[in-house]
């Protein structure tokens, strides 16, 4: 797709820097003059409101940073301290306690709309890997950042999740041992995960730009899934995308401000307000809402659940969880290659469209099962919830896109556009 002509500043001083390092071009070529398909809708403005997600939590954290100390005698002090001495110090904190659960909400969203619309497919399959990646580097952050606050659920799941890594064979103890900075979390544990925390946003930052840079050599794809036919097909990315984004963008920041002044808590766990203690376990440890899903995956694997007992000659039950736990999220890497259809779009696929849809709601209840303890009927129904999710992902997405008679394409992007219009 080609661009608008490149531009001709009138400004001198941004002309002077522009013939000698051409950013501002750079810049109109990549998103003034940009053209996309005229039929995006809303779904395509989560990626920009995950940009303002991101750069919000980088900002906070930095200011926080300075106040907080990473030491396990003084880390739960110095967080009050910033909560109730430190000049709106409170608000720093819940905006950058809630960005996190708001940056997943939106990511979140955003891999829905790759999986229904078929963003993945080629010649996207970059852009998709590099999105898989900055999820798990999210992922990876997040969890560092909740042991910072060294309340009793950062201890526990600090100790519950990095012990996870002692059922991997061989090398497994001396991955904890690493971890751990030596044989139980304590003071090294904490500052290497401060020392993380803090570089790993940078890191999603820079990703973050070559999934756009990929994401502009391959062109944006659209709810229809077909390939912009010609300049009739598209429209300039400023004015048009811009505004729909920027209306998107307010009404996000809004629901962000709801809970940063009205909930701060509702998406926190109470317990992390109690101090570390490693002589009290709590009743019921759990990580930050947006882990639930694979969370129950990895509790699915038990000695009598029906998903380890076929493979239990190969491994134990702890390292069979870790694996799927970590497998959920890979498989969704390669879904460029696992998905079989020619058609990108579920808009013409009468049966995968449904598929979607109910692996969609699984993963919401795994996430609900993800909360709850382990007994009862919530052991049974993770087991079915884990099932259905790799089948979606290993059976049923390459099944149905060999036997799926998909709906006629439409000749043009314009096409569908014009005839909703008349």
């Amino acid at each position: 797709m080609s661009g608008a002509p490149a531009p001709e500043f009138k400004n001198p001083v941004v002309r002077w820097i522009d013939v000698r390092l051409p950013v501002f071009t750079y810049i109109h070529n990549e998103y003034t003059g940009f053209p996309v398909p005229k039929n995006l809708n809303y779904f395509w403005s989560f990626g920009g409101m995950a940009m303002i997600a991101l750069i919000g939590m980088i900002v906070s954290g930095i200011i926080l940073a300075m106040q907080y100390t990473p030491h396990v005698d003084y880390a739960f002090e110095s967080v009050e301290r910033i909560m109730r001495d430190v000049n709106y110090g409170w608000l720093i904190r819940y905006i950058h306690m809630n960005g996190a659960s708001m940056f997943f909400i939106v990511v979140y969203i955003h891999i829905f709309r790759g999986m229904y619309f078929g963003s993945y497919k080629q010649p996207r399959e970059i852009i998709w890997i590099l999105g898989v990646i900055i999820f798990l580097l999210m992922m990876g952050t997040a969890f560092m950042g909740y042991v910072l606050p060294w309340g009793q659920m950062s201890f526990w799941g600090a100790t519950v999740i990095t012990n996870l890594f002692s059922a991997i064979p061989v090398v497994g103890d001396f991955i904890v041992t690493l971890l751990w900075g030596g044989f139980s979390v304590d003071n090294p544990t904490l500052n290497r995960f401060f020392a993380l925390h803090y570089l790993l946003p940078f890191v999603i930052l820079g990703l973050v730009i070559l999934h756009i840079i990929a994401m502009h050599i391959a062109g944006s794809n659209n709810p229809d899934g077909i390939d912009p036919k010609g300049p009739q097909d598209t429209v300039m990315f400023h004015p048009y995308m811009t505004a729909k984004d920027l209306t998107a963008i307010v009404v996000f920041v809004l629901a962000w401000a709801f809970f940063v002044f009205y909930a701060p808590n509702y998406m926190g766990h109470p317990d992390n307000y109690i101090p570390a203690n490693p002589l009290s376990t709590p009743a019921h440890i759990v990580p930050e809402w947006y882990f639930l899903p694979f969370y129950a995956i990895l509790r699915a694997f038990t000695e009598d659940s029906f998903l380890y007992i076929p493979i239990s000659w190969l491994m134990d039950a702890k390292l069979a969880g870790v694996l799927a736990m970590f497998a959920s999220i890979a498989l969704l890497a390669v879904l460029p290659w696992l998905d079989t259809s020619k058609v990108r779009s579920c808009r013409y696929r009468p049966v995968y469209k449904w598929l979607v849809i109910v692996f969609t709601i699984d993963v919401l209840f795994l996430g609900y099962l993800g909360g709850k303890p382990a007994e009862g009927w919530y052991v049974t129904a993770s087991y079915w919830a884990t099932f259905w999710y790799f089948l979606h992902l290993l059976v049923l997405t390459p099944v149905v896109g060999w036997f799926e008679r998909p709906k006629p394409l439409p000749a043009s992007i314009s096409k569908p556009v014009l005839d909703a219009a008349e």
